[in-house]
């Protein structure tokens, strides 16, 4: 590709919708200039080299600093950032490297993978990048939590009953199933994306804000972690449905997956944290594709009022009076909080209702990309939102014994119909921790 036909490439999906100002044309102009494009071998030092001159002639002297992204095949990262880091870092500047998952399949190819990109970079120049990490509402966490006194004192075991963390798409791998195979929903969302919102969640109070305090708490929930049994764990696969004339396909209908693939396309998982702050308190995590929805949120169930004055008025369901707060990660970011409520009349009656912070409602600016907040954090040099090594080794601590487990005994996943709610064993894996999924709710 000439330098033009990148430009060109580019400028089909560059903006200005973050910065609004007049002279847009201008600024894409500046940019679009220092955009090339550069062609070698992953592995090839002496094209690194050719890389590393054609970057001098372009920093013609000045201070530079140079961030390399690896949105490349796993199997090359290694050397990728040999070749980087021996023949192309910056002289007199920061030379960074942004990682993309997989972090490795497991403990071990995750350590394998730690040591050889320390052994050419020290762990200030990794950033790996979770871009759940970066979404507005994931950030706002710590601020709803930490700036508002009516939400910190109640986050405990005291007043928390469980606490939900819920990720479903409404299409299946479409093609991109060989990846997927390889590596199974309980990889590709749980462990990472799913994981770090726990442990943003349920941290103590950090220091400050430094991204080294925020991590070290993140570590300490992680490392308090009960180890995952299969008892804790559900299983599903999604299979053919015909729904309005129209046929959808199993995942193993995918030309690029096995045809005997046991692969998950659906887990659920009871999660506990020992400690003194959430000692009993289940959190329940549930992830999938090719289900009935697309959304991605937490749900804080509170505990019951004790000694509920208006316990009459709610009938048997005691679940349909206890105060919910949803986070709602996408679409359509939102907090929002249920409270019980007298509906206006003569008589008591009493109803649930919200109290919603609806983004797009309260705030007319355009929410960034999460990679467009991540990428401007590495550049910046804000490791807050990235995954520090003993934060992966602790996640991945939980996880391993039971992927293992799991691939060792070749254990069957439950089948759903493609755009269902998941499989059954979801909701008995809740009730079993007396739970509801509060997804699944007539007023959700």
């Amino acid at each position: 590709m000439t330098d033009a036909e990148l430009r060109n490439m580019v400028s089909k999906t560059l903006t200005c919708r973050i910065d609004k100002r007049e002279n847009c044309g201008e600024k894409m102009e500046q940019f679009l200039k220092r955009c090339f494009y550069h062609s070698g071998q992953y592995d090839s030092k002496e094209d690194f080299v050719e890389l590393d001159k054609k970057l001098k002639e372009l920093e013609a002297g000045r201070v530079s600093n140079r961030l390399f992204y690896l949105s490349i095949p796993p199997n090359i990262f290694i050397d990728a950032v040999r070749c980087a880091s021996v023949s192309a870092s910056s002289a007199n500047g920061w030379t960074r490297v942004i990682v993309e998952k997989p972090f490795g399949r497991d403990s071990e190819s995750s350590a394998a993978l730690t040591r050889s990109l320390k052994q050419y970079l020290q762990e200030d120049q990794i950033f790996r990048i979770d871009h759940y990490l970066g979404k507005e509402l994931v950030e706002n966490l710590s601020v709803l939590r930490f700036s508002n006194l009516i939400f910190e004192p109640l986050w405990s075991r005291q007043y928390i009953r469980n606490v939900q963390f819920i990720f479903s798409e409404d299409f299946g791998t479409e093609g991109r199933g060989g990846y997927f195979d390889n590596y199974g929903i309980i990889r590709d969302i749980m462990q990472n994306h799913l994981l770090q919102i726990l442990a943003l969640f349920a941290m103590e109070t950090p220091v400050s804000l430094d991204a080294e305090d925020i991590r070290n708490e993140k570590v300490k929930v992680l490392r308090s972690m009960r180890t995952l049994s299969m008892d804790d764990v559900v299983i599903g696969q999604y299979k053919s449905h015909t729904k309005g004339g129209i046929t959808y396909p199993a995942y193993t209908d995918d030309k690029t997956v096995p045809k005997d693939s046991l692969t998950p396309t659906f887990a659920g998982a009871a999660l506990f944290i020992d400690n003194a702050r959430w000692d009993g308190v289940p959190f329940l995590m549930k992830a999938g594709k090719a289900l009935h929805d697309r959304r991605a949120e937490i749900r804080v169930q509170f505990r019951h009022v004790p000694g509920n004055l208006y316990n009459r008025n709610f009938g048997t369901d005691l679940d349909r009076a206890t105060n919910e707060l949803v986070i709602r990660v996408q679409p359509d970011e939102a907090i929002y909080l249920k409270i019980n409520n007298k509906v206006p009349g003569l008589g008591m009656r009493l109803d649930r209702s919200n109290l919603n912070l609806l983004y797009k409602a309260r705030y007319s600016k355009e929410i960034p990309d999460a990679y467009e907040r991540l990428l401007l954090d590495a550049i910046e040099g804000e490791r807050r939102l990235f995954i520090r090594s003993d934060e992966l080794d602790a996640a991945w601590a939980l996880f391993t014994p039971l992927l293992k487990e799991l691939e060792d005994k070749r254990l069957i996943p439950e089948y759903y119909p493609y755009g269902s709610r998941g499989p059954v064993g979801a909701h008995y894996l809740a009730a079993k921790h007396n739970v509801k999924w509060g997804d699944l709710g007539v007023d959700e």
